[in-house]
């Protein structure tokens, strides 16, 4: 895991412990109404963007 991605990572997680009181059916309508509108490109995954940790400044 590295220094770049370890914000993303700790994002999932947090989501994932958030949603354990919730069905399975309520959990898949969370992620996939959170992806509509969005997409992640390899391209953009892996782009150097100027910060010494490699982290997307949001």
């Amino acid at each position: 895991m590295s220094k770049k991605h370890l914000d993303r990572h700790v994002k999932e997680f947090i989501g994932r412990h958030n949603q354990r009181p919730h069905g399975t059916v309520n959990q898949m309508t969370v992620v996939v109404s959170g992806m509509i509108g969005k997409r992640l490109r390899y391209s953009d995954l892996i782009a150097d963007n100027g910060l010494d940790s490699g982290a997307r400044s949001i």
